[in-house]
């Protein structure tokens, strides 16, 4: 059985979660990561994705041609940005665990799936080893809305099969199902007065908005596969001021695309409905985020990444998500893709940590698909 090399996988973990990495601004990861790549003879290019968002870098394509005819052609995809607090990250090794020193987060999302590619692909490379073609994809503007995919340059987009290494289950996790989103922005209007000089002249925006959503009788899981959250409200600007002006945010999400256009329509033409029965006035926007999507588990790209687990002694975890990523795109745009897990823990806070064995294991997952890959007449090809 093939084994990592632990110690550089580790060390150019490390490296990596040190630099910084703002959401649009990842330009000094890009850098690092094509230098990487092109020393193991990929070709390495650049989208504008960056230019459609505002950013300072695009999206990062890396292409290594086949060495082997007929094997299955993979796009493997990690993204480069992290949340707040990222970038500059101290790792703390105990007792086989990865920490932060607790001033940022870990970076295990998704630096693992970052390094588990480069190291799975390295050692590839180092053997000389048949494959396929692949496609590596580190995306911008991950966090905060799956924008870098969003925006992708879909004329690249070339793979049969795609694997997005951002799941938090350990490796051997295939996640084949993640919900489609709507996000709304509902804004009450009232109207302003003096709050005690003249309170009756004015319209409560706050009172009605409260009102309004006591009317919304289903939020949070609406069932095991649709959840509806109101997660911002904001309005008013002096204890002495009555209101005109009050917002509410929120999302909708289901692996349902029946039930997501269903909850929207509830959620949001009640609280709408509601605020102009109270004496208010309303505007609704409402953005449709991501489409859902469902791989069949007979498929060519859940076939190779449970050979992948045979080859390497992990047990297959075939399961579903509540969250979008970058998978959700791909599935849009016709490459049907898979998030494997990577360990990662506790996500998106300073608390975050990862196991040594799982970022290790990672590696062994890309390398099983890419071997996997070379053996397609084993395999079914419904996607």
């Amino acid at each position: 059985m093939k084994v990592v090399n632990k110690e550089r996988m580790l060390a150019e973990f490390k490296e990596i979660v040190a630099v910084p990495c703002h959401t649009l601004q990842e330009r000094s990861v890009f850098e690092m990561l094509r230098a990487k790549l092109e020393t193991l003879g990929f070709t390495v290019e650049e989208d504008d994705a960056g230019e459609k968002l505002g950013g300072n870098c695009g999206n990062l394509w890396a292409f290594l041609p086949a060495n082997k005819e007929g094997a299955v052609s993979v796009l493997l995809s990690a993204h480069m940005d992290g949340v707040e607090p990222c970038g500059g990250t101290t790792v703390v090794q105990k007792d086989g665990v990865l920490y932060s020193d607790g001033t940022t987060i870990l970076g295990g999302d998704d630096k693992a799936g970052v390094v588990g590619i480069l190291e799975g692909v390295r050692m590839l490379v180092e053997e000389n080893a048949e494959h396929g073609d692949i496609q590596i994809l580190f995306t911008i503007a991950e966090e905060g809305g799956v924008n870098g995919s969003r925006c992708m340059d879909r004329s690249k987009l070339k793979a049969e099969v795609s694997y997005a290494l951002d799941g938090e289950g350990a490796p051997g996790e295939i996640v084949i199902g993640a919900p489609g989103q709507y996000k709304y922005k509902i804004s009450v209007h009232g109207k302003k007065a003096h709050g005690g000089v003249e309170p009756e002249k004015g319209i409560n925006a706050i009172m009605i908005a409260a009102k309004a959503l006591a009317e919304v009788k289903r939020y949070g899981r609406i069932d095991e596969e649709t959840t509806c959250n109101i997660g911002i409200i904001g309005g008013g600007v002096a204890t002495n001021v009555v209101p005109d002006l009050v917002e509410i945010e929120g999302d909708v999400r289901s692996r349902s695309n029946e039930k997501l256009e269903a909850i929207r329509e509830e959620v949001v033409s009640t609280i709408c409905n509601a605020v102009e029965k109270f004496g208010g006035k309303v505007t609704a926007e409402v953005e449709h985020k991501y489409s859902g999507f469902f791989i069949d588990t007979n498929s060519t790209v859940v076939k190779l990444a449970e050979r992948a687990c045979e080859l390497h002694g992990f047990t297959p975890d075939i399961t579903q998500t509540g969250g979008g990523s970058d998978a959700n795109f791909f599935n849009a745009y016709g490459v049907p893709c898979v998030i494997l897990g990577v360990g990662m823990k506790n996500v998106h806070t300073v608390d975050e940590f990862l196991k040594e064995e799982d970022l290790y294991n990672s590696a062994l997952m890309v390398y099983g698909i890419l071997q996997a890959a070379t053996e397609k007449a084993n395999f079914g090809t419904s996607d």
